[in-house]
C-alpha cells in the first residue's frame, strides 16, 4: 500500500518542471497557478500589469513554493514570443503551458463592432496558437512536454450574448486537437480543459444577476456555481505524467451541463 501511495504521488508530480499560466493573477488563472506549484512545480506568473505578475509569485514564495513573473500582453505577439524565450532563457525549459487569458464581450449580436470582435479574437484564439507554436519550439527540442488550453463549455455548445467568444472556444477546441496531432509522436500533448460556470471576476455580473443565476443552477445537474479551486484537480492531471496517453482531449469541467439536455 505504502508503495501504492508514493507511485501515485510521484505520477502527479511536478517536480523539476516548470509552467507558464497566462492570465494567472486572478481567477481561474490564479487557481490553476496555486495547484501547479502545489504539485511542485515552478510556476511563471502572467499578466499584462507586471506589479499584480509580481505580487503573485511572491504570493507564492511567501508560501513555500517557487515561482517568478513574466509579464506581457499575449495579444501582442512580440511580446509573447520574447516571453516565452525569456522564460526558457531564465528557467532552462518550459515544461507545461496553459493558455488561460481570456476575454468576453457581451451584448447583442448586431452590437458587436469588428473592433470587439477582433479583440476577443486576438487575445482567445490566435495568442492561444502563437503561445503554442513558441512553447512547441522549445518542448519538441526536449521530446516532452504539456500544452493546456483553457476552453469553456461554449467550445460544444452556443449562448446568446457573446458571439465572438463562443467562436473563439469554438475555434479553441479545434487548434487543440491540431497541436495534439501534429506533435504528439514528439512528445507534446495538447489538451483543453473546458470550464462550465464558475465564480469568477469575468462573470461577476451573471452571478449578481438573479435570473441568469438560477438558469445557470438549473441547467447544470449539480444545481451550483463551480469554485476556481475545483479546476485544481484537471490542471495537474493534464501537466502530470498521470495524463501521459491523454491527448486532443476536451475535458469538460461544467458539472454535467454538457451532458443534459
Amino acid at each position: 500500500m505504502a508503495n501504492s501511495s508514493k507511485y501515485l504521488q510521484n505520477l502527479f508530480s511536478l517536480d523539476g518542471k516548470v509552467a507558464l499560466v497566462t492570465g494567472s493573477t486572478r481567477g481561474l488563472g490564479w487557481a490553476m497557478a496555486q495547484a501547479l506549484a502545489g504539485a511542485g512545480a515552478h510556476v511563471v506568473l502572467n499578466s499584462r500589469r507586471p506589479d499584480e505578475a509580481l505580487a503573485k509569485a511572491r504570493e507564492l514564495a511567501a508560501a513555500g513554493l517557487s515561482a517568478s513573473s513574466a509579464p506581457f500582453d499575449v495579444a501582442d505577439e512580440a511580446a509573447a514570443v520574447a516571453g516565452v524565450g525569456g522564460i526558457v532563457s531564465a528557467q532552462g525549459r518550459l515544461d507545461v503551458l496553459v493558455n488561460n487569458a481570456g476575454v468576453v464581450h457581451r451584448g447583442k449580436f448586431v452590437d458587436v463592432t469588428t473592433e470587439a470582435w477582433r479583440e476577443v479574437l486576438d487575445i482567445n484564439l490566435t495568442a492561444c496558437f502563437v503561445l503554442a507554436r513558441e512553447a512547441a519550439r522549445h518542448m519538441v527540442a526536449r521530446g516532452a512536454g504539456r500544452i493546456i488550453n483553457v476552453g469553456s463549455v461554449m467550445s460544444a455548445v452556443a449562448r446568446w450574448g457573446a458571439p465572438a467568444y463562443v467562436s473563439t472556444k469554438h475555434g479553441l477546441a479545434g487548434l487543440t486537437r491540431a497541436v495534439a496531432v501534429e506533435f504528439g509522436h514528439k512528445g507534446v500533448t495538447c489538451n483543453m480543459i473546458a470550464p462550465g460556470f464558475f465564480r469568477t471576476e469575468l462573470n461577476r455580473s451573471q452571478q449578481q444577476n438573479p435570473k441568469v443565476s438560477e438558469q445557470v443552477k438549473t441547467r447544470t445537474p449539480l444545481r451550483r456555481w463551480a469554485e476556481p479551486q475545483e479546476l485544481a484537480g484537471a490542471a495537474v492531471f493534464l501537466a502530470s505524467d498521470a495524463s501521459s496517453y491523454v491527448n486532443g482531449l476536451m475535458l469538460y469541467v461544467d458539472g454535467g451541463l454538457t451532458a443534459a439536455f
